[in-house]
């Protein structure tokens, strides 16, 4: 191989997600010599087929809800659906307009940008599927995750979420399998864009890892929006329907009536195929998510991982984070840097959205006893549905431990519930009690100030 093919560096960052770019504009900042390799669009699973285009989808679901609440306030227009094609080209130009900031900012921090597949050859080189050899003194592998569909007769009839962002047009009946966050999400926004949803979950309720007595409420809220939930579900098949579309045929059952679409919302696994991970002594546990510590360190020498493919927290903030931190400790002389994974705020951008930070009163009783553990919940309708008398409720709970009442979780659901949980989250990871709640003056009239009066 001639010399012109070998490339030396600092950083060789293996993805270019949203974790992987913010290691390697960080590391740049620092003065390493950064190369990214990102066969595919810049901006991973989040910019490309996650977090951006579903938030411009909820959004225009949102839009479309608040014109009903528009008519009912005397405003003289019809709700109405999108031209869908109109919808999806302004959210493929947001996302281009991203992609365009993405490489004249990698361009500016003299980043080397490989649109090239890597596989680890040990020794701290990086074999690219396009001939090149980087060698680097830190790997930095950020590939991210993917859909999975369950090994079923014919789940090749139904889409996952990558196929949603594929659609032209909302689908008159659709059935989504799962009930996490994708699925609670994609249902609401087909919901409010037109689609008749039914959503199949195996278990026995929805968003596993929330507060009950919120998704209690979250569930109320689907319900009075026209979505059907089936609990204690189990897909055996898809099958063709006789006319078109396609059945679902529950274990020991009848398949029931066809669907437009069936989505599946069933999980992600890690993109580590084809890595070399093995041959490179990066260990990964039995799901195939890569092993790392608190300092996001690999198995191997001077091999790291953050974002999804490490399987902690599967948040696009938190691979960021990761990224930011491990690039300080390792070029910019912050021996200690690391995320705090305790206490992250997330939400779900359901109809209204439903967040979290902290503990939920089930494991905060776990974790401190029943005894020290009390409780503060509030239901109300915010202004607008009352006055457009919309049954959407607001549900707004506090989960706080001993006699000085200190807030270790803080649970919502309702509207602005996403705006109003990141300054409440502050709070919290500061320690912040019910009493310092109480002791802030209320801005009236909004939903948020229903939690400093909390009783």
């Amino acid at each position: 191989m001639s010399a012109a093919r070998r490339l030396h560096v600092d950083l060789a960052v293996v993805g270019g997600g949203s974790g992987g770019l913010a290691a390697a504009f960080r590391a740049a900042s620092h003065g390493a010599r950064v190369a990214l390799l990102e066969p595919g669009e810049l901006g991973g699973t989040c910019v490309n087929v996650g977090c951006v285009p579903k938030k411009a989808m909820w959004l225009a679901a949102d839009l479309g809800a608040r014109l009903g609440h528009a008519k009912a306030l005397g405003f003289p227009v019809e709700p109405a659906c999108p031209d869908w094609a109109q919808l999806v080209a302004s959210r493929q130009g947001y996302i281009a307009n991203i992609h365009a900031s993405y490489r004249r900012r990698i361009d500016e921090a003299g980043i080397v940008l490989l649109p090239a597949r890597g596989r680890l050859a040990g020794n701290g080189r990086v074999d690219c599927d396009d001939g090149t050899q980087v060698e680097a003194e830190h790997i930095l592998l950020a590939t991210g995750g993917r859909p999975v569909r369950p090994d079923i007769p014919g789940a090749e009839l139904g889409i996952d979420s990558d196929g949603f962002f594929a659609l032209s047009a909302a689908p008159a009946r659709v059935a989504i399998i799962g009930g996490g966050y994708i699925g609670v999400e994609l249902a609401g926004v087909l919901q409010a864009l037109g689609s008749q949803v039914e959503l199949f979950v195996r278990g026995d309720d929805l968003l596993k890892g929330f507060d009950p007595d919120v998704v209690e409420r979250l569930r109320g809220n689907m319900h009075q929006a026209g979505i059907a939930l089936h609990f204690g579900y189990s897909l055996a098949a898809l099958e063709p329907g006789e006319g078109g579309g396609v059945r679902l045929r529950e274990r020991g059952g009848d398949a029931g009536n066809p669907f437009d679409a069936v989505i599946f919302a069933t999980g992600r696994r890690p993109n580590t195929d084809g890595l070399g991970l093995e041959a490179a002594g990066v260990r990964t546990a039995d799901d195939g998510h890569i092993e790392v510590d608190a300092y996001q360190a690999t198995s191997a020498e001077r091999i790291h991982a953050v974002g999804d493919v490490t399987g902690r927290l599967a948040l696009t903030p938190v691979a960021i984070a990761e990224g930011r931190r491990l690039m300080d400790r390792l070029f910019g002389g912050d021996t200690d840097a690391c995320v705090d994974h305790a206490q992250v705020p997330t939400v779900v951008f359901s109809h209204p959205p439903l967040g979290k930070v902290g503990l939920t009163e089930a494991e905060a009783r776990e974790r401190f006893g029943g005894d020290a553990v009390s409780c503060h919940r509030t239901t109300f309708r915010p202004m607008l549905h009352a006055l457009a008398d919309v049954q959407q409720h607001s549900m707004f709970k506090a989960v706080c431990v001993g006699e000085e009442q200190r807030v270790v979780g803080l649970h919502l659901v309702g509207e602005a519930a996403d705006e109003i949980l990141q300054g409440f989250a502050v709070a919290v990871k500061m320690g912040a009690t019910l009493a310092d709640f109480h002791a802030t003056v209320a801005i009236h009239p909004t939903s948020a100030e229903e939690i400093v009066l909390l009783r």
